[in-house]
């Protein structure tokens, strides 16, 4: 029988452990072995069995062993020392207070469509998401005064089985919230808190608020599963990334409007400070620009465009996609029909809001686009990333160069507590100094465990597909711990590649069976359930990996979470990644492997492409202008396997008297001590601290100064440009060089005569600009100088060093000039002679 209602019961806590309670619902416990270590004690073979999820070890613990431990005056004294330490780790001034304290901002609001803190929560499906909780620990350890907001999925993300054939099938766990890790923000009076969003045809969406806290940082996560919505309004968060483009837009309102009321709610409830700056986490909560859009106007009185320069000041705007086709887009149609009535969004006009989200193609709203036209500070997230960004944005700023758009670039970070294996921590506090044996031994021993969990994983993959227990006895013999061993997981994507490997079959197998320098893989990974064709690549390995020839040497792990994961980073001594570049732009598995000694075997792209010194890894060459996929996919997975037989395996069974591979540990110790640090989400946090959050609270307290009388000035501006610019045009110029010889360093002056079209000298910026010429009059490798007013309103001019030799070009330009502008190309008007 199908049960009507599903809740969950919790253990009644005796008074002596109530300490047990929060430290269970503080998610710092995923990062902080002690505490797992307290909880496992209650009950090993428990805790084993529930991934040592504290919560639900109090919960299905014998009640009488919890009343026995209440008296267990040992016991009792390390739940006093892990809770005393918690508060410590909560309250005591870390780096930001200790380093920016007194300045702003005083509160950060994060906002992503997932967040991966540990599989306890299920609210993730892959790197976005795990991305983001990382960016919240990180910021929780150094005291970064930040909230996080997203939406609660009932049904999380699919969980992954193989069917006989070997294609994926998904099912979707029902989630009880009341059984997570989870608090219910609730008003004064103990009702549930709620925020609402109007929805067309007269019909409200109404969300309660789940606090998750991670640390120091509460995360804030919307449901609509409540009896006050109607059948159709509840499913709105029933999964991650499912259901039509209406239900997707609905999700995105509510997590972008519907998320900064419930902020509000929290800060009004609990007097945590008013977020000054609003990071979005790709497009998808991008309304929040809205929706603060409507606060500004409703309760200050100011314009729509007095109070855009507020807004865009105030927001950090982060892109994860390397490609048009990743950019959320909705017909313009239902972005009318959601805010047309202005019941949504009320006093704001709605052809400028349709305006924010325009591209080339008038049918369409660009989530991507109104996030960039509502920030000031945009940024991919490595630095060929931003590369890519800039070009790929660059319609957006005409007449500007792709390397002067304004999107710059924070390459990603890894928690490192989360990933590293507490051996390999243990290892390097106790023996900072370690020898070679000793690395050797550890990593020999982590993938010992991996190659454990490989086995357990693939009996009971076999037995959901299907297979009798008495013909899988090879699964207890597949791989060998002393085997090198080479990981490949992640989302399935096409440009992701998962099937290269398998390219020439023939070279997989030979190198797989190699009987003096064997080669073992684990591969997993989902494919997002609407994609066929991701289905399919899916399909296609594992029947490679089904062959009895081959199995014991690759497997390919269904249910790829952050579970096995950790396994896999721990364990695999190479990690492999082969996207079609530029197409990734981060992919921070690798990071995670190289933190616990792991040596990378990468395309050159996303971080890979910047992290790689030739001492860390290997570089897997790309095909670079080669226009058929199938001919560039045929030579990069040559290279593949060029590298793997005949630079990799030997280095790796290449050993000394000891039996220790001195030039692999080499490699080893190198990544530990260059890449540790990098690669480390605290340094991702930090710069955006420094970069984003610092400065864009410094314009903001600057805009609202007076009433906001900066960004009613700043928005004026912006009007007079916006009339003028037809106008501003470059009349002529020229250059003089007092007839001396054109040399490297010799001063050169250039002068030119400029039309500013009732815009005075001070309100815009005059340069010269230098350039490298090639066969055409196109500029390269520009530099600009600033030209100053030379003898009246409409001349200017500049003293230049001629930058470089060859051939050299100039040309003068004129860009808009206001003090609260983050770059001069932030309104994307330049006038070039």
């Amino acid at each position: 029988m199908k049960a009507v209602r599903r809740f969950t019961v919790r253990a009644g806590i005796p008074e002596p452990l109530a300490g047990l309670t929060e430290l269970a619902t503080n998610l710092r416990w995923t990062w902080h072995p002690p505490t797992r270590d307290l909880f496992a004690s209650i009950d090993p073979a428990l805790a084993a069995d529930v991934g040592g999820d504290p919560l639900r070890i109090l919960v299905e613990v014998d009640p009488r062993r919890l009343d026995a431990l209440a008296t267990d005056q040992e016991f009792l004294a390390r739940v006093q020392q892990a809770a005393d330490d918690l508060r410590e780790y909560l309250t005591k001034p870390r780096w930001y207070q200790r380093e920016i304290d007194g300045r702003r901002p005083q509160g950060i609001a994060y906002f992503s469509m997932e967040f991966g803190v540990t599989e306890a929560l299920p609210n993730y499906s892959g790197g976005l998401g795990v991305l983001a909780a990382d960016h919240l620990k990180a910021a929780s350890d150094l005291g970064v005064p930040m909230i996080g907001v997203g939406l609660l999925y009932r049904a999380g993300y699919f969980r992954q089985a193989l069917s006989l054939d070997g294609w994926q099938v998904e099912h979707y766990p029902v989630i009880d919230p009341n059984g997570l890790p989870l608090e219910l923000l609730s008003d004064a009076d103990g009702a549930p808190m709620l925020v609402d969003i109007a929805l067309p045809a007269d019909r409200t969406l109404y969300a309660r608020i789940w606090k998750a806290q991670v640390g120091r940082v509460p995360l804030l996560l919307l449901d609509a599963d409540v009896p006050e919505n109607d059948d159709d309004a509840r499913t709105v968060t029933d999964r991650l990334y499912g259901g039509d483009t209406d239900h997707r837009f609905q999700q995105e309102v509510l997590a972008g409007i519907g998320g900064v009321r419930a902020v509000r709610r929290y800060c009004e409830l609990t007097g945590h400070p008013e977020p000054e700056v609003f990071h979005t986490n790709e497009g998808h909560a991008g309304f929040l620009g809205l929706e603060r859009v409507r606060e500004l106007v409703g309760q200050h009185g100011l314009s729509f465009d007095e109070a855009v320069a507020a807004v865009r000041a105030g927001t950090v705007f982060t892109t994860h996609t390397p490609v048009p086709a990743g950019i959320d887009r909705f017909p313009v149609e239902k972005v009318r029909r959601y805010f047309g009535d202005g019941r949504l969004l009320p006093g704001l006009d709605l052809d400028r809001i349709v305006s924010l989200g325009a591209e080339d193609n008038p049918g369409l709203f660009n989530m991507a686009h109104m996030g960039l036209r509502l920030t000031q500070r945009a940024n991919g997230v490595s630095r060929l990333h931003g590369e890519v960004s800039r070009a790929m944005f660059n319609r957006l700023w005409p007449g500007f160069p792709a390397d002067e758009v304004p999107i710059t670039s924070v390459t990603n970070g890894v928690h490192g507590p989360t990933w590293t294996a507490r051996q390999m921590t243990e290892l390097r506090e106790r023996q900072p100094e370690c020898t070679d044996q000793q690395l050797w031994r550890l990593r020999c021993r982590l993938r010992g465990i991996l190659v454990e969990e490989v086995r357990r994983r693939l009996r009971n993959a076999w037995l959901q597909r299907g297979a009798s227990p008495l013909e899988l006895g090879w699964t207890e013999r597949a791989f060998d711990p002393d085997v090198l061993t080479v990981g490949f997981a992640r989302r399935v994507p096409t440009y992701k590649r998962l099937t290269l490997m398998l390219r020439d079959p023939d070279r997989l197998r030979a190198l797989l069976l190699d009987e003096r320098r064997p080669i073992q893989f684990v591969v997993a990974g989902k494919s997002h359930p609407a994609d066929e064709g991701g289905k399919a690549l899916i399909q296609q390995i594992v029947r490679f990996v089904d062959d009895p020839a081959v199995r014991h040497r690759i497997a390919f792990l269904p249910d790829y979470d952050m579970a096995m994961a950790r396994y896999l980073y721990w364990g695999c001594d190479v990690w492999l990644n082969n996207p079609t570049r530029p197409l990734e732009a981060c992919g921070t598995s690798g990071m995670k492997s190289a933190l616990n000694g792991g040596l990378n075997l990468s395309i050159k792209d996303g971080w890979w492409d910047e992290g790689y010194d030739g001492r860390n890894g290997w570089a897997i060459p790309t095909a670079d202008g080669v226009t058929d996929p199938l001919r560039r996919d045929e030579l990069e997975a040559a290279a593949l396997y060029e590298l793997l037989g005949q630079q990799v395996a030997p280095l790796f069974y290449e050993r000394d008297e000891t039996g220790v591979p001195t030039r692999w540990i080499a490699m080893v110790r190198h990544t530990l001590q260059t890449l540790g640090p990098w690669v480390q989400a605290s340094r991702m946090v930090r710069e955006y601290v420094q970069r984003c959050y610092l400065p864009a609270a410094e314009t903001v307290a600057r805009l609202a100064e007076d009433s906001f009388a900066g960004a009613k000035d700043l928005a004026a501006y912006r009007a007079r440009v916006e009339e003028s610019w037809p106008g501003v045009r470059v009349v002529d110029s020229e250059l003089e060089a007092d007839g001396r010889d054109l040399v490297v360093g010799a001063d050169v002056k250039v002068r030119a005569t400029v039309e500013l079209a009732g815009l005075g000298p001070d309100e815009v910026e005059v340069q010269a600009v230098l350039g490298r010429l090639g066969d055409t009059d196109q500029m390269h490798d520009i530099v600009t100088y600033t030209m100053q007013p030379d003898g009246g309103p409409h001349t200017f001019s500049a003293t230049v060093p001629l930058p470089r030799a060859g051939a050299i070009g100039y040309t003068v330009r004129v860009l808009p000039k206001h003090e609260l502008l983050a770059v001069p190309a932030e309104l994307g008007k330049v006038a070039v002679q």
